[in-house]
């Protein structure tokens, strides 16, 4: 891990020099990063991987854990190193049927926000989908407020296939109470949907609380699969989204936490270069 670390530090110098700009820094808030990014070195080496994502300067991390660690030793692990958890997921089935149980997870965990990242459905999402969806989600969010949480939904790209004069998402975003749901912009997932991401923020700006942070490889055509070959994840910066715009949207909305989601093979090599283009945006 100590080669591992060495790497990324190497990278992280040389990407700041790549990306140098002047003026007033864009992005102020702290760094943070989808556990997910880390799914097949996180179970087998969760102190090395924590030890990383330190040496990186990241200090907010989304997810739960390793399954077979409990909570409360994985959160001494995370306090130990300065890394809180704001945010953590949940599975659509499992916040519906028990959502006392990710309640307890959360604040456990000391995070504020539950988001759910996907919403079963067959090969087409429907409206009579995004209905269910809305009708749970009012549900479990007024359950999630009531215990002093947030629940979010996180897009995923298939939301977005047309609906009267808009899309299924907007059908969730208008029938769901603000009070209750709030949303987590995956903005590689709005993007390869066909959406704006900076435009989508700008749309829903009080509704918008959390941010996974991604680009998507030149080249790539959208579609409505709400899937891709994961080696399309790429560096912010190199790929199709215009991140300045979208972090301009952010600020102006409000957003506090961003979290880097990186599910490419490359994601050692690709996670430094993305925090040195973060802090390099200027206004």
């Amino acid at each position: 891990m100590k080669k591992y670390t060495i790497i990324l530090s190497v990278c992280l110098a040389l990407g700041s020099s790549a990306f140098a700009q002047s003026g007033k820094p864009l992005f102020t808030n702290a760094i943070g990063v989808q556990a997910y990014t880390f799914r097949s070195s996180m179970p087998k080496a969760t102190v090395a991987v924590l030890d990383t994502i330190k040496a990186l300067g990241i200090t907010e991390l989304e997810g739960e854990g390793p399954k077979d660690m409990p909570k409360e030793q994985f959160k001494k692990l995370c306090d130990e190193r300065g890394i809180k958890i704001p945010s953590v997921g949940a599975g659509y089935d499992d916040i519906v049927k028990d959502p006392q149980a990710i309640v307890k997870l959360a604040k456990t965990l000391g995070a504020s926000y539950v988001m759910v990242a996907w919403i079963p459905h067959k090969k087409e999402f429907t409206l009579e989908d995004a209905k269910k969806a809305a009708t749970d989600f009012n549900r479990v969010g007024k359950i999630l407020k009531e215990n002093g949480l947030t629940f979010c939904y996180h897009n995923h790209g298939y939301e977005f296939g047309k609906y009267e004069d808009g899309t299924l998402f907007d059908y969730i975003a208008k029938n769901t109470d603000p009070r209750y749901v709030s949303f987590e912009i995956d903005i590689l997932w709005s993007f390869h949907g066909g959406q704006d991401p900076a435009q989508l923020i700008n749309k829903y700006p009080s509704r918008m609380k959390l941010m996974h942070l991604k680009d998507i490889r030149k080249g790539v055509a959208n579609d409505l699969t709400g899937g891709t070959d994961t080696r399309n994840d790429v560096a912010l910066g190199t790929g199709q989204i215009n991140i300045p715009e979208v972090l301009k949207a952010a600020k102006k909305a409000g957003i506090k936490h961003y979290f880097i989601e990186d599910e490419s093979p490359s994601y050692s090599k690709q996670l430094p270069v993305t925090i040195a283009y973060i802090k390099s945006l200027k206004n």
